[in-house]
């Protein structure tokens, strides 16, 4: 499923035009993300949890040259599954 497949799902359900529904379903991706960038849990129930995961830096090899590098600290998103939603795929 694709972002427009998912704003169709919604326009759809909810008998409300497609450009309506696009715009609520980038507000919830916007809320997420400006949570996840404020260093917030988004904790939706039955479904799962968003939150950061902090990598430190650390020393690294280029597979081509064999040389070593240096790989910068960073932040991903990660998401764990929620009971309901683990339990509903089999």
């Amino acid at each position: 499923m694709t972002k427009a497949d998912l704003i169709d799902s919604v326009a759809n359900k909810t008998e409300l035009p497609r450009q309506r529904a696009e715009e609520i379903v980038n507000g919830v991706f916007d809320d997420i993300i400006g949570a996840l960038k404020n260093g917030d849990k988004v904790n939706i129930s039955g479904f799962g949890t968003f939150s950061i995961s902090h990598r430190k830096a650390r020393t690294g090899r280029n597979p081509k040259t064999g040389e070593t590098i240096q790989i910068a600290s960073s932040r991903a998103a990660k998401f764990k599954p929620g009971k309901t939603l683990k339990e509903s795929l089999g």
